[in-house]
C-alpha cells in the first residue's frame, strides 16, 4: 500500500491504508503474515469498519458516560501513567563504546566461536541433472549463474549463498561434505532428504574469539538491560523513602 489511500468512510471518518498497515504491525509476525495480502487486508478493513460502527453506536447510546466505563478509563490511565513513568526512567540509561569494550576485555571467553564456513549450494531434485550441472561447473560454468538458473532453494536469488554456519546448523549429510571441502572446492552431488546438493566453499573461519565490532551491539544491549534494572531498583527505593508504604 502507498500514498495512504482512503479505503472507506464511516460517518465521515476516513479509514486509510495506513490504518490497515498499523493494525498488521500490531500483530505478532506469524499472525501478521496471514493478513499481509490483498485478501487479508480486505478482511482487516472490514474489521476496522465494524469497530468504527460499534464506537459510533456506543457514543449514540451514551456508553462513554456510564460509571463503569469511566472507572475503566481511570484504571487504563493509571496503568499507562505507570508505564510512561517507568519508561522515562529507563530511557535515560545509555551505554557508550568504552563501557562496552571494557566488558568485552573482561569477558572475552564469553565470545568464543566455533569453526564456521561460508558455503554456497545448488539444490535440484534429479540426480542426473545434478551430475550434469557438476560437470558443467568443472568446465567453467559460473557457480552463482548455475545456482540462479537451476537451484530450487530460496538461496538461488543470492547465487546459492548460505552465509556462515557452524556444525549442527545443517543436516548431517550436507555438513559432513561441506566441512571437508577446501575454499573454492566444489563437491560432487550430495543426496539429502531435500534432493541433490552441489556445494562450494567460499570461506572458512577457525575457532576463536569474535572481534569486538562483531559483538558490540550485543554487549551494549546486555549492559543496557543490566543498567536499566539497576536504575529501576534505585528509583523504586528512592520513591519508597518519599511515599508511605504499608503491608
Amino acid at each position: 500500500m502507498s500514498d495512504n489511500k482512503v479505503l472507506a468512510r464511516v460517518e465521515g471518518r476516513e479509514i486509510t491504508e495506513n490504518d490497515v498497515d498499523r493494525l498488521i504491525r500490531s500483530m505478532g509476525p506469524q499472525r501478521a503474515a496471514q493478513f499481509n495480502s490483498p485478501d487479508g487486508k480486505s478482511m482487516l478493513l472490514e474489521e476496522i469498519i465494524n469497530q468504527e460502527l460499534f464506537y459510533l453506536d456506543a457514543i449514540k447510546k451514551g456508553l462513554d458516560k456510564e460509571e463503569d466505563f469511566l472507572a475503566e478509563v481511570e484504571n487504563m490511565k493509571s496503568e499507562l501513567l505507570k508505564q510512561y513513568s517507568i519508561r522515562k526512567v529507563l530511557n535515560q540509561v545509555e551505554v557508550n563504546d568504552k563501557e562496552a569494550f571494557n566488558y568485552y576485555k573482561e569477558n572475552r571467553n564469553q565470545f568464543r566461536t566455533n569453526e564456521k564456513i561460508h558455503a554456497k549450494h545448488i539444490l535440484v531434485e534429479d540426480e542426473q541433472q545434478a551430475n550434469q550441472i557438476y560437470w558443467d561447473l568443472k568446465k567453467g560454468l559460473f557457480f552463482e549463474e548455475a545456482a540462479k538458473k537451476y537451484s530450487k532453494c530460496p538461496s538461488s536469488a543470492q547465487g546459492g549463498s548460505l552465509d556462515y554456519f557452524e556444525r549442527g546448523q545443517m543436516i548431517p549429510e550436507f555438513e559432513e561434505v561441506a566441512f571437508g571441502l577446501d575454499i573454492n572446492e566444489i563437491s560432487r552431488p550430495v543426496k539429502t532428504q531435500y534432493g541433490y546438493h552441489i556445494i562450494k566453499i567460499v570461506d572458512k573461519r577457525k575457532p576463536g574469539i569474535s572481534d569486538f565490532d562483531e559483538v558490540k551491539s550485543m554487549i551494549a544491549n546486555h549492559l543496557i538491560g543490566v543498567k536499566q534494572q539497576q536504575a529501576y531498583t534505585q528509583e523504586a527505593n528512592r520513591l519508597r523513602g518519599q511515599f508511605k508504604v504499608t503491608k
